[in-house]
């Protein structure tokens, strides 16, 4: 695949490090547990949006665009990551917040990314839960361009065929990074929840023949719809980069049992995978994607559910500034 003929611009650091975890393996007592660093990325304390606005913010400048809109939870990654790179590259944004917790604490509202957000500069329009986001990206987009403006809308999460071409490219990057270290993947797992991210890697993988089986652990929708919405994407932008064919229905593969309550409400099995990483290998995983989707490594593993694997790489998709949000949450005992 020849990435380089889409629109791209410069913002992540990249690649970023595979590491193996010794302690946690051993803790464990399962199989060796390696983890590719996307919490390094760099922008805004980095996270697995920066790799998908590359494209998309490629795209932007391409169109001629002089603002972005976008679209995410109150404490969403994107929507911080998107603000950061928005700066970077001289442009507008404006964010349309979901306010998808009901009861929120005011440590929740202000801390965390939504502070980061206003430090950008992003303008924030909040929004309760179950809002027709589609409808209101485009009047305020009407709106921006009766103002003399040119507004590109990025979709939540940046999971759209564009977006996804970020983690197409990481997944190249992972198996060169295996490959020179001679290092065989019997799994890869991630967190998984608008998509683009289990998307792209699917492409990349099957595309390249790798034969490493992808397991994405949802966030927030039950497990039928998460792996269609996986599946429609990834369909989307395989044919996009010139792949078609390469992913089937039975490749997209998703857990939503760790969910819990609801989409960003703490769970007690994430609060103790969060404190088991950080106290075992000095890491840092977020309440609401990273966290859940480590809670649900944790038990399959325990269960038995990988079998004989040597080697499950887990795809840290970033999110710690969120931590500050969940502080009045987070149990330490």
């Amino acid at each position: 695949m020849h990435l380089s003929r889409f629109p791209r611009v410069s913002l992540a650091h990249l690649p970023t490090p595979l590491e193996h975890l010794p302690r946690f393996s051993k803790h464990l007592g399962g199989p060796e547990i390696w983890v590719k660093r996307d919490d390094c990325t760099g922008l805004a304390s980095g996270g697995n949006k920066t790799r998908k606005l590359e494209f998309v913010m490629g795209d932007a400048l391409r169109s001629g665009a002089d603002t972005v809109l976008t679209v995410g939870a109150v404490q969403s990654n994107h929507v911080r990551q998107t603000a950061a790179a928005a700066c970077k590259l001289g442009l507008a944004c404006e964010v349309l917040l979901e306010r998808r917790i009901e009861s929120a604490s005011e440590v929740y509202t202000s801390s965390g990314n939504v502070l980061l957000d206003r430090l950008f500069g992003a303008v924030l329009h909040e929004y309760p839960a179950g809002s027709d986001f589609e409808t209101l990206l485009d009047e305020h987009a009407a709106r921006i361009r009766k103002g003399g403006g040119k507004p590109y809308v990025i979709p939540g999460g940046a999971s759209n065929r564009i977006g996804a071409l970020g983690y197409v490219n990481c997944a190249l990057e992972l198996l060169a990074q295996a490959n020179e270290r001679g290092l065989v993947i019997d799994h890869l797992v991630s967190a998984t929840g608008s998509a683009g991210t289990q998307a792209g890697l699917i492409v990349g993988l099957k595309a390249t023949h790798s034969n490493v089986p992808l397991l994405g652990i949802g966030v927030g929708a039950p497990q039928a719809l998460q792996e269609q919405k996986v599946f429609d994407l990834a369909i989307e932008t395989a044919a996009f980069v010139g792949a078609e064919g390469s992913v089937e229905r039975g490749d997209v593969v998703a857990n939503c049992d760790y969910v819990g309550e609801a989409y960003g409400v703490p769970t007690a099995a994430m609060n103790d995978a969060v404190l088991t990483l950080a106290r075992t290998e000095g890491l840092l995983f977020d309440p609401v994607y990273s966290g859940k989707a480590l809670a649900g490594l944790i038990d399959l593993v325990q269960k038995g559910y990988f079998g004989e694997a040597g080697n499950i790489v887990f795809l840290h998709t970033g999110g710690s500034a969120g931590l500050f949000a969940y502080a009045d949450q987070l149990k330490f005992d």
